[in-house]
């Protein structure tokens, strides 16, 4: 039996910002098997990204096992993302408080 997806705590907040600017959002994380935690749309595109949380130590921001697998068998983008900033980068907008003022 597969044990619950642990979401990390900066997911809501990540998820929050993305909605403010007007992404579509879809968590993945209880997927499973290495599978990102956000499919985001945002301006005609879509992308998956896997949230780590940036207050904890790198040693615990590493992907795991699974994950390594599946980004690196996904013939697609996906990337990582420890805060907001770095989501909206991912997207190809500046910083969340520019982001902010998006139309």
């Amino acid at each position: 039996m597969r044990r619950a997806a642990k979401v990390d705590s900066n997911q809501s907040r990540i998820v929050a910002a993305l909605r403010k600017i007007g992404a579509s959002v879809q968590p993945l994380h209880a997927v499973g098997g290495g599978c990102p935690d956000l499919l985001v749309g945002f301006r005609g595109l879509n992308r998956v990204i896997e949230v780590k949380d940036g207050d904890k130590p790198p040693s615990a921001r590493k992907l795991t096992p699974d994950q390594v697998e599946w980004h690196g068998a996904w013939r697609g983008q996906v990337d990582v993302a420890k805060d907001e900033d770095e989501a909206f980068a991912i997207l190809g907008i500046g910083a969340a408080t520019e982001a902010r003022r998006e139309p």
